[in-house]
């Protein structure tokens, strides 16, 4: 047993994947502040977050050159509720003072690798599309009613979702041919603006052809509904690897990347679950990332035994997490290599807690159980 993840990683990793099995109980991203900072001694340089990739982008230059106010990027920098995780403030400030007195070339970097939606919510591509048109000096007109993509129905009724509509086939197309001008102006735009202004444009462009490819999911006549939520999740998890794949181009020679998201999207094979009383597939942004990458890519799964925080108790005996309660105090990592168990079947849909299973256990070089 350990709290070192040094005692299971080494420098020849290239992405530290940091999975935790569901996102309301706190002490994960604590423990992954630790790692974090375990990791930089090892020569890490990023970390990637289930958070949007754009919101994300004021957090990195929070940390890296002191822009803006801790309180402004926490606001902004943060969906899906994370910027309310006082775990995230500590990672920020700690982060910000690693790098305050540190060359460039040195310094640690936040990104998000997510894009800003839910299973059930997307918003409009329009703001992504217009910072790009903005950067490229364009006067393309994208003004649009933006409700329309927002509402929940545009999303889990195809018949009311606008991603297979004229304005939308319009935006695509639009979209489309920035992203080429964007590189066939490359030189030119660096050399008048900087590579960052560039990237920030490229990030915002992609996020918004993301957006666009969700919304056309969304609009394809899928039934029933679990085969229509296991295609959604499909894409939203194509769109996170190709994120990771995107982000690791830059960070590649600086150093290692550490992700933290939830173990199911973190897995290196064929996400099978329950959820909302469906039976769901889908191929995770782990195992993307891992099939089309040569990067070595190392998954460590997030396992909790008890929490009161979302009121989950002790777990019963013969499962994996029973197992491993007696082992740690606080926390610990510990070979994934465990007896032949059952999976824990007392957790309830509102704790979003997924229990140790094989699948999880066999992807993973080391587990991290929360006692």
């Amino acid at each position: 047993m350990s709290q070192d993840i040094r005692d299971f990683v080494n420098s020849s990793v290239d992405v530290l994947a940091f999975g935790e099995p569901t996102h309301q109980e706190p002490a994960f991203a604590l423990v992954r502040n630790d790692l974090f900072a375990q990791l930089a001694e090892l020569g890490f340089r990023s970390i990637a977050m289930e958070t949007d990739r754009v919101a994300a982008l004021a957090v990195n230059a929070y940390v890296q050159e002191g822009k803006g106010t801790l309180d402004e990027v926490m606001r902004s920098g943060f969906s899906h509720g994370f910027d309310e995780l006082d775990a995230n403030r500590q990672l920020i400030t700690w982060m910000r003072e690693y790098n305050a007195d540190r060359p460039a070339a040195d310094r640690l970097a936040f990104h998000g690798f997510d894009a800003q939606m839910e299973t059930m919510s997307a918003p409009s591509p329009r703001p992504y599309l217009e910072h790009a048109r903005d950067y490229l000096g364009l006067d393309h007109d994208l003004a649009g009613d933006d409700e329309l993509w927002s509402r929940t129905e545009a999303v889990m009724d195809y018949g009311q979702s606008p991603g297979a509509g004229p304005e939308a086939a319009r935006l695509r197309c639009l979209a489309d041919d920035m992203l080429v001008l964007l590189y066939s102006r490359a030189p030119k735009l660096i050399a008048t603006t900087s590579r960052a202004a560039w990237l920030d444009a490229e990030v915002h462009l992609t996020a918004g052809l993301g957006l666009l490819r969700y919304h056309a999911q969304c609009a394809k006549p899928v039934d029933p509904m679990p085969a229509r939520v296991s295609e959604l999740g499909a894409v939203r998890d194509a769109l996170m690897a190709q994120n990771l794949l995107s982000l690791r181009r830059t960070e590649s020679s600086r150093g290692g990347t550490m992700l933290f998201a939830h173990n199911k999207h973190l897995q290196a094979s064929e996400n099978t679950l329950d959820m909302w009383d469906m039976e769901l597939s889908w191929a995770p942004a782990g195992a993307v990332f891992a099939a089309v990458s040569d990067e070595q890519y190392t998954f460590v799964a997030g396992s909790l035994g008890h929490s009161e925080t979302i009121a989950l108790g002790a777990p019963p005996a013969g499962t994996y997490e029973a197992h491993l309660q007696p082992m740690f105090e606080t926390w610990g990592l510990c070979d994934p290599t465990l007896p032949a168990l059952q999976v824990r079947t007392d957790t309830t849909p509102p704790q979003g807690y997924f229990p140790l299973d094989p699948p999880t256990l066999d992807d993973a070089t080391a587990v991290l159980h929360i006692p």
